[in-house]
């Protein structure tokens, strides 16, 4: 908690933090921005939080949004989930309670990896409330196998072994020639690897990815998508991922230079992404 307050305190802007009940216990979230702005709905990845995900974005994110970064109920931030989670856990109401509580007619949502899947899954499931959706990092998997053999490839054996070594060997794994943005932030690295050595991994795992295999379904959200993918990222740029994409006309960009952890590597290029997308 100490070093999620220290990244907070590197965002160079003015937030407030709110906590509100849900179904599911209380969930967290970071509010940065003029309300007067259009609304911007963030979800960080597995195993991150809103401090980590957003220190070098939401500067500039929050001087055209009105920005509210969650932390995932099950997460390592600093929501609380309550008995119904471990029972009936459904994403779709838990984001709507959220938007319910903040009175959002519409809003625009960005997420990355697992945030990304957040993000694309309620697009299609409220397309009446959604404007656009920002899909960093993230893919639409047409099989459980594919979304663990990729995780499998990626995260071990580092993520097994989580010492201070392993976790930058992982960084530069996961990363493309820009990871150094990461790597060398002292107080994003030292949170990174308190994450990984003592985060519960089981405790996301009433956060299922559905797997989207309707043509019909995905088409009603086709003009209000744009997956940011980075040359780099074997989590979601592969052929059967990229293909995925082509064969339903979703908006796509690869982003040289980048791996996984693109808006962190390239922060300037994705946040005139997303800004340009979105406005």
């Amino acid at each position: 908690m100490d070093s999620y307050d220290k990244l907070l305190s590197a965002w160079e802007t003015s937030f407030k933090e709110r906590d509100i009940e849900t179904t599911y216990g209380q969930t967290h979230m970071i509010i940065a921005g003029d309300p007067q702005h259009p609304p911007l709905l963030l979800f960080h990845g597995t195993a991150d939080n809103s401090a980590m995900m957003w220190v070098y974005n939401i500067k500039e994110l929050a001087e055209k949004f009105y920005v509210i970064a969650v932390d995932a109920i099950g997460g390592s931030g600093k929501s609380e989930p309550n008995l119904n989670y471990g029972h009936q856990f459904d994403q779709v109401r838990w984001i709507d309670e959220i938007v319910s509580v903040l009175d959002m007619e519409s809003l625009n949502v960005c997420g990355v990896s697992y945030g990304a899947y957040l993000s694309y899954y309620y697009t299609l499931k409220r397309p009446d409330k959604v404007n656009k959706a920002i899909c960093l990092a993230g893919r639409i998997p047409s099989s459980q196998f594919e979304i663990m053999s990729k995780m499998m490839a990626a995260f071990l054996p580092e993520a097994l072994l989580p010492s201070e070594k392993h976790c930058k060997k992982l960084l530069r794994k996961l990363s493309g020639p820009n990871y150094i943005k990461f790597a060398e932030n002292e107080v994003l690295i030292t949170h990174w690897y308190y994450l990984l050595r003592y985060f519960n991994n089981k405790s996301m795992m009433h956060h299922k990815i559905a797997i989207m295999d309707d043509a019909a379904e995905i088409a009603k959200a086709r003009g209000k998508l744009l997956f940011l993918i980075g040359k780099y990222d074997r989590l979601s740029n592969y052929p059967q991922a990229i293909k995925k994409l082509e064969d339903n006309e979703l908006n796509y960009k690869i982003i040289k230079d980048a791996g996984h952890a693109l808006n962190h590597e390239l922060p300037e290029i994705i946040n005139e992404e997303i800004i340009s997308f979105l406005t």
